[in-house]
């Protein structure tokens, strides 16, 4: 990559997260210098010292930068008042969205989270728990008002996130389907969960056509854990 003309402040900072971000998500963590890193964005490497001390640092800015961004768009995209239902159905449409968008801050934040010194994970696990605690928080209104039947809104709390944010290991811009086709059938299913529909149709109470499950192949770099990202 050429050297940026007038490469400095801000530009130059965010030209260096946007390297790091592909490199990462390509090579690994591990396997990214700093050397490489500099070369991409067309600086010397004792540049990058001027945004950020050491590589480690730079790895929890990326994941960290990624969860305030994640925090601050679900607050804006939430309802402030409104059914469970109403609420769940945004959460829903706004995750889903929001991790089409960004596939290589979501796959980092998973994938490098065993990268993190232990300072820095504790301080991104805190984060993604808030961003847990948004959604259970929905769902255990949900079920005091009676809209959701959930025995553990804990552990529905884990199952929806694992399933929505599990769309980055699969989804190709470009397939058949658009962003609204998976805000629209992963809204189905999520609030068939929340309803308590999923356990009937365990039971075989549901009527109606049920679609023959579709195997994806999934292609990983390393495992990924369930939850936010």
């Amino acid at each position: 990559m050429a050297r940026i003309a007038g490469s400095s402040g801000p530009r130059t900072e965010e030209a260096i997260r946007r390297a790091g971000l592909s490199l990462i998500a390509t090579h690994g963590y591990a396997a990214m210098s700093l050397r490489q890193l500099a070369a991409e964005v067309g600086i010397q490497q004792g540049s990058l010292y001027n945004y950020f001390r050491n590589k480690q640092e730079f790895l929890f800015d990326l994941i960290r930068g990624h969860m305030l961004d994640l925090h601050a768009a679900l607050d804006a995209a939430l309802l402030a008042e409104g059914s469970a239902e109403a609420r769940l159905t945004r959460f829903t449409e706004f995750h889903v969205a929001y991790h089409v968008a960004r596939p290589q801050e979501v796959f980092i934040c998973y994938s490098e989270l065993r990268s993190l010194e232990p300072d820095n994970l504790a301080a991104v696990v805190a984060m993604r728990r808030d961003y847990e605690r948004k959604l259970g928080d929905i769902l255990d209104h949900g079920r005091a008002t009676g809209e959701f039947r959930l025995a553990d809104t804990r552990m529905a709390t884990l199952a929806i996130l694992a399933m929505l944010s599990g769309i980055c290991t699969w989804y190709k811009p470009g397939g058949r389907l658009s962003t609204d086709g998976l805000q629209q059938i992963f809204t189905g299913m999520v609030l068939a969960l929340a309803h308590g529909e999923t356990q009937a149709l365990a039971h075989g109470e549901m009527q109606g056509e049920v679609a023959e499950p579709v195997a994806v192949p999934v292609r990983r770099r390393g495992p990924l854990r369930a939850g936010v990202g």
